[in-house]
């Protein structure tokens, strides 16, 4: 396992290659030929890909090749099986970021050879043996998200608190829209365990929303310091990568820095 204290080396070997005039960088500030030119966005519950397109085109414009997994939800190995067929469609060394739940699922696919890193987005990180619901044993999510599940297990969050729960930096008309598209989840998915943990191998980043409401922020603290993650801290919602995606951006851009130094 990486420490925390080698991971902040990594991190700070890479700003100071950014800044020192020996490498060459693109446009966006990405070293040419060092940092992995391939992201790939894992987005959680409730949700679907699309909420990432603000992080897409800030990291396309930067340079990157961003692709983004669309999964089912019905089961753990269901999303993390979409996850590594888009992985196998990379061509080199990639950043891999989960968002919520989406840390589930980097956690266990992540241990795919072509990730150089991992960068958890309000998202949870289970080890071994441990499961998503899991995580919530000692810091619960916060009374404002509410789940409701249906007769056949799927679950959707509660329409009169899914803004104030889920996506509180919004707009009225924003998180309408979230809350009329939501994606509904097999609620079994919650204790389904993971039997990789990426982090473990693979240094790791990490994205403190501080106005979370549905993880709590001081559970996404402790879970950053357990994996031993670079933590970066963003004022946002849970959907802190929809609303501040250049943010998020950044930290995945440092993120691929890092990685590089690692290969080194």
């Amino acid at each position: 396992m990486i420490s925390r204290i080698q991971k902040l080396a990594i991190a700070a070997a890479a700003a100071a290659s950014v800044a020192g005039p020996a490498h060459a960088a693109s446009p966006g500030g990405r070293p040419v030929g060092q940092a992995p030119r391939n992201v790939v966005l894992v987005h959680g519950a409730f949700a679907d890909g699309s909420g990432w397109r603000g992080v897409y085109d800030e990291l396309t414009a930067r340079g990157y090749r961003v692709t983004i997994v669309q999964n089912p939800l019905t089961s753990l190995a269901d999303d993390v099986a979409a996850t590594s067929r888009v992985l196998a469609r990379q061509d080199g060394p990639t950043i891999l970021v989960g968002h919520s739940y989406g840390g589930t699922v980097i956690t266990q696919a992540g241990v795919d050879p072509k990730v150089a890193g991992l960068v958890y987005v309000s998202a949870l990180a289970p080890d071994v043996g441990e499961s998503t619901g899991d995580q919530f044993a000692e810091i619960p999510a916060p009374p404002s998200f509410v789940i409701e599940t249906g007769a056949d297990g799927f679950g959707f969050v509660n329409m009169e608190k899914f803004k104030i729960g889920f996506a509180g930096d919004t707009s009225d008309a924003g998180a309408a829209f979230l809350r009329d598209s939501q994606v509904p989840i097999n609620m079994a998915i919650f204790g389904e365990k993971v039997t990789h943990a990426a982090w473990r191998t693979k240094p790791s980043w990490a994205v403190v929303a501080t106005e979370d409401r549905a993880i709590d922020p001081k559970l996404l603290r402790h879970t950053a310091r357990r994996i031993g993650a670079v933590t970066r801290e963003v004022e946002g919602s849970h959907v802190v990568f929809l609303t501040q995606p250049k943010a998020v951006a950044d930290v995945i851009d440092e993120a691929a820095q890092g990685a590089a130094h690692t290969s080194q």
